[in-house]
């Protein structure tokens, strides 16, 4: 084979190379989408589920068997619009978004939990009135020498003594949330009162027992998820899908590559 012949055939087998090199980096990039949007799609069909579970969902119109569920449905329709933009102007860093996230759970349960005491308070209010009358009868009967105390106290020092010492509304919102950041209990606290009397007359609507937690239950799972949800969307980074077909064509793209510079030398 003359020199002229052997330049020909390495010309041929480099174009035959080259040619290979497009049809696996196709094959590989059409395999890398595919995955992706099966994945994709398998997580928009987890979150569907997961939100029409909880009846969150404004693509069915059919009403959920349970009235809590209805009541929560209406009440989400409300606030997480509110708690995504708040939640959102967050941007610092993750921790005031962690910090958000807590303060408004743990203000949910700590607003919900004494609603339902004083219901069952007042269902027992009768009993409980008769009992303190006595108990009042017979202290200001057993109290006759606090009746000869002269207070000499001003009406100015009496309101003084008697005022409430003055706290910060934030610091007994943040209660229960230890070590968090400042900076998201003060975002979650102005939040918060946006949606405390939505939650608060949800929940009100409400008096069986089994409405009464399946809301409680679904509405502090479903926090939750929107929480993640929203963190998600403000993500920079989006982990790229795992893909055997690529990793496998990379190799075979790197193995022809060293078989066309032996080829070459």
């Amino acid at each position: 084979m003359n020199t002229q012949e052997e330049k020909a055939l390495r010309g041929k087998i480099r174009q035959l190379l080259e040619l290979t090199k497009r049809k696996k980096a196709l094959a590989a990039e059409k395999a890398a989408i595919d995955e992706g949007a099966l994945r994709d799609l398998i997580r928009r069909m987890v979150d569907v589920s997961i939100l029409q579970e909880a009846a969150v969902g404004d693509n069915d119109p059919t009403p959920n068997k349970s009235t809590g569920i209805n009541v929560l449905e209406d009440l989400l329709k409300k606030i997480v619009p509110v708690l995504e933009t708040d939640y959102k102007a967050l941007t610092t860093d993750d921790e005031q978004r962690r910090s958000f996230r807590s303060h408004i759970i743990n203000a949910v349960v700590n607003t919900l939990t004494p609603v339902e005491i004083n219901r069952d308070a007042e269902e027992d209010s009768g009993g409980l009135e008769e009992e303190i009358d006595v108990g009042i009868g017979g202290i200001e009967q057993e109290a006759g020498e606090d009746d000869k105390f002269i207070d000499i106290r001003t009406d100015a020092e009496i309101a003084a003594d008697e005022a409430p010492e003055e706290t910060d509304p934030k610091e007994d919102f943040g209660k229960g949330v230890e070590g968090a950041d400042e900076t998201g209990r003060n975002m979650a606290y102005a939040s918060f009162k946006k949606i405390e009397s939505s939650v608060i007359d949800a929940y009100d609507l409400l008096s069986n027992p089994e409405d009464q937690e399946l809301f409680y239950d679904y509405l502090v799972a479903n926090l939750k998820l929107y929480f993640d949800k929203f963190e998600g969307e403000l993500s920079p980074e989006v982990a790229e899908p795992a893909s055997q077909a690529y990793d496998t064509a990379k190799q075979d793209l790197s193995a022809a590559g060293e078989e066309e510079l032996e080829l070459e030398l």
